[in-house]
């Protein structure tokens, strides 16, 4: 009778581990992005041969040495026929076992979100046709940190497209793979500033707690697209700051150059990253564009975090540009055969500048 009773006793705690929910964040984009992972596989193919063409022999170097390894990375997330190469020749740098997310939180103003960063409890996340893990980690950081600086809002996690379109690239290159993701929404610079040091301070302590190395163990991916520039389909806007048609595009690529060399390229500081802020908001309301890069927050956020680590550690990161392009001047890589196409048109009057830069 012992014995009928102790199995039972088992099964039923097999069937409560079994019954628990396991939370899977389910992609969103499956027009832009491969959902399903042989489609994947083939782009990456072609992404390779497109990357063997179109980057310059210094970068392809880089590229393909295996012993390149990114503390960071500023990586788009635009649609995959148009990024192209961009992605697996920067995230096949990404060698961590976790890596943290940064994430431009588009619907901010839908659901009035501004000066918090925001976390999921997702326990995976399925992109490109497979399952991702979410570090342990995360839920360590969250509770060490200052209540007041973050928010737990999955329905503002599952609708994001920033994300997303990173981590099948990552899970490529690295099955085991283990991902934190942190949305950015609204907020100046100042704001920033108090959030990141907590973040970076909580990073360090768990770094430390685990045993951890950065760039080994840990590494950070930020997510952005560059300039969104013209006239057409802007949602009324008009994003042609620099003028229109040909002579606007050269203007605005111009314009990108400098805001890259001033402030993203070479060794990283606070002056550099405060300097990105004023070219891309508003100084007298934080929630407007001054230069349309989505990733107006997430990326001095993100470098903010970065500094501070370095800053701990004793090193000093250098970004390296790995290439300028946007969704007009190269041949776009051909997916509609493979279960993809494109959310937005490419023309002079509507196209999307992509900045890849990788820091060491």
């Amino acid at each position: 009778m012992k014995i009928i009773i102790l199995i039972f006793l088992i099964l039923i705690s097999i069937s409560c581990i079994f019954s628990q929910e396991i939370k899977i964040r389910k992609q969103v984009d499956t027009i832009g992005f491969a959902s399903n992972f042989e489609n994947l596989k083939e782009f990456i193919k072609r992404a390779n041969e497109s990357n063997e063409k179109y980057l310059n022999d210094d970068i392809k170097k880089i590229v393909n040495d295996n012993n390149t390894s990114w503390k960071l990375a500023i990586c788009p997330h635009d649609d995959y026929t148009y990024v192209g190469g961009l992605y697996p020749a920067l995230l096949k740098g990404i060698k961590a076992k976790t890596v943290i997310i940064f994430g431009v939180c588009h619907k901010a103003k839908m659901f009035g979100l501004e000066n918090k960063i925001i976390f999921d409890l997702f326990d995976k996340w399925k992109t490109g046709g497979r399952l991702t893990d979410v570090s342990v980690l995360r839920n360590e950081i969250i509770n060490l940190l200052p209540k007041d600086t973050y928010i737990i809002y999955d329905s503002v996690q599952a609708v994001e497209h920033s994300v997303e379109a990173i981590i099948p690239f990552l899970k490529y290159y690295n099955p085991e793979v283990k991902i934190i993701s942190i949305l950015v929404p609204y907020m100046n610079y100042t704001k920033m500033n108090e959030i990141a040091n907590p973040l970076s301070d909580v990073i360090i302590y768990v770094m430390k707690n685990n045993n951890l190395k950065w760039g080994e163990d840990i590494a950070m991916v930020i997510s952005n697209d560059a300039v969104h520039y013209g006239d057409t389909l802007w949602g009324g806007n008009d994003f042609s700051f620099c003028g229109k048609f040909q002579e606007g595009y050269q203007n605005a690529i111009k314009h990108e150059k400098e805001i890259i060399l001033n402030c993203l390229t070479n060794e990283l500081s606070k002056d550099k990253i405060k300097l990105f802020t004023e070219y891309t908001i508003k100084e007298d309301n934080y929630k407007e564009y001054k230069w349309t890069w989505c990733g107006r927050y997430s990326v001095p956020f993100g470098l903010l975090v970065c500094n501070n680590l370095a800053g701990y550690y004793g090193i000093k990161p250098e970004g390296k540009l790995l290439c300028y392009s946007t969704s007009i001047d190269h041949p776009t890589i051909k997916v509609d055969d493979i279960g993809m196409g494109v959310t937005a048109i490419a023309t002079l009057r509507h196209w999307v500048g992509y900045c890849v830069i990788g820091f060491r």
